[in-house]
């Protein structure tokens, strides 16, 4: 049996993503900040007007409101109101669930 390598989790920043466009793109590092600002401001926008955003080949991000629910402080065990919230959640596509759910893969 071989042993896999143990990969700590990596964080990826805006950063990462801004360079990694620079140098695969060729954009400068000023356009390529721009641009992924630019991307990240929109689906923002669109998220805070509760649209859905969809990336092919990625995933959708959807906003959905929550009611007023009761609940319990699990400290004191005494019942609360949990107030009505706005959530963000992400479905991811199918192409990007097979790559995750692999056999192959090994993470």
């Amino acid at each position: 049996m071989v042993e896999q390598e143990k990969h700590e989790p990596h964080t990826l920043t805006k950063a990462e993503i801004v360079e990694h466009v620079h140098r695969k793109i060729g954009f400068s590092k000023k356009d390529s900040y721009e641009m992924v600002e630019r991307v990240f401001e929109e689906i923002k926008r669109r998220l805070e007007r509760e649209e859905a955003v969809k990336v092919s080949g990625f995933g959708k991000f959807d906003v959905r409101r929550k009611r007023p629910r009761r609940g319990r402080n699990p400290q004191t065990g005494e019942e609360i109101e949990i107030s009505a919230r706005r959530v963000l959640s992400f479905k991811p596509s199918q192409i990007l669930r097979s790559v995750l759910l692999d056999d192959n893969f090994r993470g």
